[in-house]
């Protein structure tokens, strides 16, 4: 253990546990009693429950369970050690490290110290350096005092070749760990060079609050405006947002997050009293950037220019999908303007306003299909409305789909009856050949769990050898095509010899109206390498296990145990040591 055990005890006893869930998710306190919005699983409803007094916590949605350190380490993907520390620093709490535990430190560990050394520097460097004039005189052109240029850890990358890189290496930083940082490149020379130089820096943090890479805009020179830190080990665009380590707590609070193009933009929300603004780094707002910001709220508004770019940015990563379990909106603002420029104008209700008329992405993206087309002619609306009609048709929901046929029949004067109908064809092209449910069944991409038993399928095709030493039935299945396609087999395949595939053409027919021998078919001609029999069962036996944990579960939210004691002591016995069979299993996945 790399500090004391008093320490860690200090530590824990300084965290309430029930603030640290609050930073990233929903919670709800009644009377002593604290439950929350589990992280670790999609919900609506809170299922977390959270002893605050002990500094406990444990999910009766998906099972999770720990202290305070095992919450941060599963929240924030580190070791316990990293967990230790990074509680230690919000409770003010000193740890004295073991010897030799500084060896141990890991290679992470080293590129952020190096990177928040530099955020130091840099920092440092525009409130005191002689050559960051020009990087003042841009702060106060933003309107930025002091206090903001200190919470947002602002900063002035000198211009020159290797200013932070002497600095650095003179706090015994290796010239590897500066590359490997993304804080300096070598030259065709060999020569170690600043990465960035003559730029306002804005440091950009992963969601634990720890520095990771850089923001850093041009001054004055030839290059591009805006320049990231190249991809790292600690440094991922695809996965990080610009504040989110500041906003998180009020995006909870304020029930809804809001995302801009620039850094400028984030700390514009935050100068106008909303600081639940984030941005990307450099890249498109993605999947796993929504993934991010599922877990703080439901509701994600894009704040973009109205212009066609702003527009297409807002666009831009949607085109083939609707998120459907996410209120994700637009707010268009004021042609022209973004939100740092409506904050500098002193604009600030016309964000506000901006920002609560946001309506549905799904919305924008019609209102904006629709402006194509000359609505006041018949062919247009025509086409309009089968532009229109295949936006709709990805909608998940049926409901939804019926009130934007709804809208799109008020916006074009086209018969309800029409547009709808135009919407159901558009539906049956994105799932498969017109009224054909086979096709949409077989063109749909299959789960995780609808491939493994298909794999299984296929060793049974295939009569695995292997087969024999595990206990097969067509329970295991859980999609009725499968099991019943199992249960046609078996008994044929144990009347033949290991690793002697069936006469499949006996077997099946010709029949080619039998959906099930079509799909045997298939199975049975894919040339892939097969799987491992034994994990296959074990991954199928583990999901027949959770069925029934999820049955238990909601069985003892029935029972009173006062009133029915015996049953409900029994059917919690039964759910313990499922769930112990269940984690051994786990183990020999």
């Amino acid at each position: 253990m790399a500090y004391p055990r008093e320490e860690i005890d200090r530590v824990r006893e300084r965290t309430d546990l029930a603030e640290l869930a609050a930073e990233i998710t929903k919670v709800k306190r009644s009377g002593r009693s604290v439950m929350a919005v589990c992280p670790f699983h999609q919900e609506k409803t809170p299922s977390l429950s959270i002893d605050g007094a002990r500094g406990l916590y444990h999910c009766f949605g998906c099972g999770k369970s720990g202290d305070v350190f095992r919450w941060v380490q599963e929240t924030n993907g580190l070791d316990f050690r990293e967990a230790v520390e990074f509680l230690a620093r919000r409770a003010g709490v000193t740890l004295t490290e073991r010897p030799g535990a500084e060896r141990r430190r890991g290679r992470r560990e080293e590129l952020v110290r190096a990177t928040e050394a530099a955020v130091e520097f840099y920092h440092e460097r525009l409130k005191t350096g002689e050559d960051a004039g020009d990087a003042r005189s841009y702060i106060r052109g933003r309107g930025y005092d002091g206090e903001i240029v200190g919470r947002f850890l602002i900063g002035y990358s000198p211009d020159s070749w290797d200013t932070l890189t002497r600095h650095l290496k003179a706090r015994k930083f290796s010239e590897d760990v500066l590359v490997a940082a993304g804080l300096a490149s070598r030259a065709k020379t060999g020569r170690l060079v600043d990465r960035f130089r003559g730029r306002v820096m804005f440091p950009i943090h992963d969601l634990r609050g720890d520095p990771v890479g850089f923001g850093a805009r041009l001054l004055l020179g030839d290059g591009p405006k805006y320049l990231n830190s190249p991809e790292t080990q600690i440094y991922h665009k695809s996965r990080l947002l610009y504040g989110l380590n500041w906003a998180k707590s009020d995006i909870v609070r304020a029930g809804q997050a809001v995302v801009v193009e620039g850094y400028t933009d984030v700390i514009g929300f935050a100068l106008a009293d909303m600081p639940v603004a984030v941005a990307t780094c450099g890249t498109a707002l993605g999947d796993e950037h929504l993934d991010l910001l599922r877990r703080f709220t439901e509701r994600v508004i894009l704040a973009f220019d109205a212009d066609e770019a702003g527009a297409g940015a807002a666009l831009r990563g949607f085109e083939k999908s609707v998120p459907g379990d996410l209120d994700l909106r637009v707010a268009a603002l004021p042609i022209g303007r973004d939100p740092a420029d409506l904050v500098f104008d002193g604009e600030i209700e016309a964000l506000r306003k901006a920002t609560s008329e946001s309506i549905p992405l799904l919305q924008f993206r019609i209102e904006q299909e629709l402006a194509r087309f000359d609505l006041t002619e018949a062919e247009a609306r025509g086409r309009a409305v089968g532009a229109a009609a295949e936006l709709v048709a990805r909608h998940p929901a049926p409901v939804v789909r019926h009130e934007y046929a709804v809208l799109l029949s008020r916006r074009t004067g086209v018969d309800l009856p029409v547009v709808e109908q135009a919407v159901a064809r558009a539906s049956r092209r994105a799932a498969g050949a017109p009224g054909d449910e086979q096709a949409v069944r077989r063109d749909r991409p299959l789960t995780g769990e609808e491939k493994v038993e298909r794999e299984l399928l296929r060793l049974v095709l295939a009569n695995d050898p292997d087969l024999r030493a595990h206990d097969l039935d067509g329970e295991l299945f859980e999609v009725e095509e499968h099991r019943t396609a199992f249960d046609r087999l078996w008994p044929h395949i144990v009347a033949l010899d290991p690793g002697r595939p069936p006469d499949l053409g006996k077997l099946i027919g010709s029949d080619e109206g039998d959906t099930l021998a079509d799909l045997l078919r298939r199975l049975a001609l894919e040339e892939r390498p097969l799987a491992d029999v034994a994990e296959l069962v074990v991954r199928l036996k583990v999901r027949g296990i959770e069925r029934r944990i999820d049955t238990l579960r909601a069985t003892l939210e029935t029972l009173d145990p006062d009133a029915n004691q015996q049953g409900y002591s029994e059917t919690f016995a039964e759910l313990i040591a499922l769930e112990r069979q269940r984690r051994d299993m786990r183990r020999e996945m």
